[in-house]
């Protein structure tokens, strides 16, 4: 069964494939996904990492140096959606009438 891994602490400069060539010595990778901001296209120092054997992953691959950096890796959670959250298109919200 296949499973979504978070994977924090990643170096800024590191590549999907190097992360894929990380994790597959654990087991089979279905997918690498870094997460990059919207406006400079960096990367935000996180991914998420699907493939089988995710528990021996956490294990195996938690605290280990990748790159001079300590990952952090756990199951991933599903984003949960709270009162802060953009549900207005952007956010804003228009407090006088204009005229």
């Amino acid at each position: 069964m296949t499973s979504k891994l978070y994977v924090g602490n990643l170096p800024f400069n590191v590549t999907e494939d190097q992360v894929r060539e990380l994790f597959s010595q654990v087991g089979e990778v279905d997918s690498v996904k870094i997460i990059t901001d919207r406006e400079t296209g960096r990367s935000r120092g996180f991914c998420f990492v699907e493939m089988n054997n995710a528990d021996e992953a956490v294990s195996v691959l938690n605290g280990k140096d990748f790159g001079g950096r300590n990952l952090t890796v756990s199951e991933a959670r599903e984003k949960e959606h709270n009162q802060y959250s953009r549900t207005n298109h952007g956010g804003y919200k228009k407090r006088f009438n204009s005229r």
